[in-house]
């Protein structure tokens, strides 16, 4: 009970800021950045219909398609967070008549709106996702496509969001469609972030090469209090074996390791990447990931016999 209802709260506060997003910076600018939402804009500026009113039109029988090819996985969660987002975002649109807050004279203007709306639009969709639910849409298209055809989800997506911002490029002019790629892929890059990062404690990954791995891994024990494993390989120079020390750390104890390695053996060989998701003991537990994934959706079995 207590994880559905912070599942709630997250899809609230998502479309919240999804639909303020949309309603206040990307709809003002004419910024058909893909999806229902750019479909809404196209369709309020040259019909004057609502926009979330118009997402909700779409949305709706885009839904009820992925009920019936997916199954429940479009359940109550899906339904709340589409619909939340169309009413957030009429609401945002008539408070504010979708003029949002910049004077739109120049050019900077929009590209604050393509920034700042993209942030803003990622970063909802990414708080709805995390919760296990979705905003319907396009995506549903995309997964559609995905079932049904040899392409990717990620290709398949990428391509109903380029029908859109083409669309609107024809309606808005090609300089708000280069706006409107811009805000799509910020909106991405957030998304990731959010889904991916965002309460996952970012961690780093480092790779140490040294005659003295043992010193170093008694170290990372006792004052790091982080374990790590020993890759046996084989320099392609000396074409002797050597023994890689792996270890996963916490951002604000990299500098840390660096030292110990530094103070245990002057000339070893070591590199470091950044990790974005690390599950297990010490970071986040797989129960959570997997909790956090249970709304994907799978393709009923009599679906899949149809196809075949």
């Amino acid at each position: 009970m207590k994880n559905k209802i912070k599942d709630y709260i997250q899809i609230i506060l998502g479309t919240m800021i999804s639909g303020f997003g949309i309603a206040c910076f990307i709809t003002p600018a004419k910024i058909a950045s893909g999806g229902v939402s750019g479909i809404a804009t196209i369709i309020y500026y040259l019909s004057g219909v609502d926009t979330g009113l118009t997402m909700i039109l779409i949305s709706l029988p885009l839904f009820i398609i992925g009920m019936k090819i997916f199954g429940p996985v479009y359940g109550l969660k899906s339904f709340v967070g589409m619909t939340l987002l169309s009413v957030f975002v009429s609401l945002f649109g008539q408070l504010t008549d979708y003029q949002g807050f910049l004077e739109y004279t120049d050019k900077v203007d929009i590209l604050l709106s393509a920034i700042f709306g993209g942030v803003l639009v990622g970063g909802g969709i990414g708080f709805v996702m995390r919760a296990g639910s979705n905003t319907g849409g396009t995506d549903i298209v995309g997964q559609i496509l995905n079932l049904f055809t040899p392409l990717n989800l990620g290709t398949c997506v990428f391509l109903c969001d380029a029908v859109v911002v083409i669309i609107g490029g024809l309606v808005f002019g090609l300089e708000r469609a280069l706006f409107a790629v811009c805000a799509l892929y910020i909106s991405g890059q957030t998304i990731n972030f959010v889904v991916m990062s965002l309460g996952n404690k970012y961690a780093k990954t480092a790779y140490i090469v040294s005659d003295n791995y043992e010193r170093i891994s008694d170290r990372i024990i006792n004052e790091l209090h982080r374990g790590g494993t020993l890759l046996n390989g084989k320099g392609i120079y000396t074409q002797q074996g050597r023994t890689m020390l792996m270890a996963v750390v916490p951002n604000q104890v990299i500098n840390q390791l660096t030292q110990i390695v530094h103070e245990e053996d002057e000339k070893a060989f070591m590199f470091v990447h950044e990790t974005y998701q690390v599950l297990g003991y010490g970071f986040v537990p797989l129960s959570k990931m997997l909790d956090s994934n249970k709304s994907r959706p799978v393709p009923r079995k009599n679906n899949i016999a149809k196809k075949n």
